[in-house]
């Protein structure tokens, strides 16, 4: 039987062991069931002095205590036996399982293949963790010290497991590809050299990345990444390092197989729970309305950008705060998903770009959207509204509005919304409240003449109007010509005089009533010249917008 090198230590010989029969090698002080303990701040490599609560005691990987020769394993000794282990004992099936353990060394495993079960467990790292171009099955580090995390092109067939570990110098999985689920639930991650706390551009996770409560200093990039399931980032923190780099989230041509969640996580989940998963994977236990429980807001401070992604079922923004600074925005440009929900309590400090988005259901709220000209909505496009709430139409309206530029289509699109549900009379109101901000934009002469359209008929859209214009110039025609009889054109000729049909005859275009035989006098022509000039404005007028409402029809 293979023997452990000469030169390992006690400590070591005992890993080799243990590694043979699968079993889990424990080298903490303590003894009882394994705590799995939270992580320091982002950024910090221990807790801070005082931060220590109940619970924390010798065997918290993230204080600054020395462990002692007896918790110490070399990095190399821990490669050799991942890289070129010894054979399993009789009927065991060989597995590294360590807990408690001062991992000492450069600890090299890239480019090699890991074939065994991996998992680290209260573990500190005193140099980081090259796994770039490795290939194993499932490894999984939970609640360890490490100052990095080099994983690019990472190819592993079962899980990746980073929760609850403090990892000061960031992430990088760039290119890696892991075959079932990415867990990084309540880490704390700092920023590289470049200010990204997570850089994992081009990731492919064959099922679910579950990355929630996370605590990020730096920002999380997943540009073009493909996630086969869902993508959640409840209650998480993400905070932006600075000017140099102002991006909190970047996942712009990210792919998710099924939901983005960006929203709060109820507590009722988390507290108390002795694994990484929460309560049911960081699925909701509670069943009560969301307002009667409490959360941990998804906070993020800088830039947001989801610019082309895609979401097979649902993007889904609630309870989150988006704290924007100065050219800073949450960008949701062209990207495609059955189901936008926007439901936050308190709207995001900056721009929110939906140009060319197109989504099924918009659920939104009308409390979660900036004002102030902070919403752009160039080309998008939906197909239904969904409120959660009472959203009454001159807030829809002025949310199509609150672009900084008048874009037309927006109007559109809400009008074409609203008679999808059945709500004509609403779609008139934006339709016509469309009208009145491109009168804005015209010359002059076009806003005069958008005033006069805008009192006549409402453009169109309130032709009611129109008739009791009518009603009221035949009134007061009619009551001139009640005290200001013309003569007849020919004194042979006599007709019956009726001031109300003459009245009628003049506002009524085309339309003879039997009245024209009269001949009025210089006052009475410029009355009769106003009525037939107001029948000729309210009638045309009238016809144009009767067009326009069955064109849209």
């Amino acid at each position: 039987m293979e023997q452990a090198p000469d030169d390992w230590t006690d400590t070591e010989r005992g890993l080799w062991d243990a590694f043979r029969h699968g079993e889990v090698y424990d080298l903490r002080a303590g003894s009882g069931p394994v705590e799995l303990l939270l992580p320091a701040p982002a950024g910090r490599a221990v807790r801070p002095a005082g931060a220590d609560g109940p619970g924390h005691g010798p065997d918290d990987p993230f204080t600054g205590a020395p462990w002692g020769p007896e918790r110490t394993v070399r990095a190399e000794v821990i490669a050799r036996l991942l890289l070129h282990g010894p054979e399993a004992a009789p009927g065991k099936v060989t597995a590294l399982k360590l807990t408690g353990a001062r991992i000492t060394g450069e600890f090299t495993l890239a480019g090699g293949r890991i074939g065994c079960y991996v998992e680290f467990q209260l573990c500190r790292f005193e140099r980081k963790l090259l796994l770039s171009e490795a290939t194993a099955g499932t490894l999984r580090i939970v609640s360890c010290a490490l100052p990095r995390l080099e994983g690019s092109r990472l190819a592993t067939e079962g899980d990746v497991h980073l929760a609850r570990c403090g990892i000061p110098g960031g992430i990088r999985l760039t290119d890696a590809r892991i075959g079932t689920d990415l867990l990084l639930n309540q880490s704390a991650v700092g920023p590289d050299a470049y200010g990204r706390a997570v850089s994992a551009d081009g990731l492919t996770v064959n099922q679910d990345c579950e990355a929630e409560r996370i605590e990020l200093l730096g920002e999380l990039s997943l540009r073009s990444a493909r996630i086969g399931g869902r993508l959640s980032l409840r209650g998480s923190s993400l905070r932006a390092v600075g000017p140099d780099n102002p991006n909190a989230l970047n996942a712009a041509r990210i792919t998710v197989g099924h939901t983005l969640y960006l929203s709060g996580s109820e507590d009722a989940n988390w507290a108390g729970s002795r694994t990484v998963y929460g309560s049911g994977y960081g699925e909701p236990a509670g069943t009560g309305h969301y307002r009667d429980t409490t959360h941990t807001p998804f906070r993020a401070r800088g830039r947001i950008r989801l610019s082309d992604g895609r979401f097979d079922n649902a993007c889904l923004i609630t309870g989150a705060e988006f704290h924007l600074g100065p050219g800073e925005e949450l960008a949701l440009s062209r990207i495609q998903t059955p189901e936008l929900r926007f439901a936050c309590d308190a709207p995001p400090t900056g721009p929110v770009t939906l140009n060319r988005a197109r989504i099924g259901n918009l659920v939104d709220s009308p409390d979660a959207w900036p004002t102030a000209h902070h919403v752009s909505l160039t080309g998008f496009t939906y197909e239904s509204l969904r409120p959660v709430g009472p959203f009454p139409l001159e807030r829809r309206i002025a949310w199509v509005d609150s672009g900084r530029e008048f874009r037309p289509e927006a109007y559109e699109q809400l009008a074409a919304a609203l008679r999808r549900d059945g709500a004509d009379e609403d779609a008139r109101a934006v339709l016509h409240a469309k009208q009145r901000r491109r009168r804005h934009t015209l010359p002059l002469p076009g806003r005069i003449w958008g005033h006069l359209q805008d009192a006549a008929v409402g453009y169109g859209y309130r032709p009611g109007r129109a008739a009791a214009w009518l009603v009221l110039a035949w009134a007061l025609g009619t009551a001139y010509f009640a005290g200001h009889e013309p003569a007849p054109l020919k004194a042979d000729e006599k007709v019956v005089w009726n001031p109300a049909l003459y009245a009628a005859g003049k506002v009524l275009p085309l339309i003879d009533l039997g009245q024209n035989g009269w001949n009025p006098d210089r006052t009475g022509q410029w009355v009769a010249t106003a009525l037939v000039l107001t029948g000729w404005v309210l009638a045309t007028t009238a016809v144009a917008g009767v067009t326009r409402l069955l064109q849209r029809g």
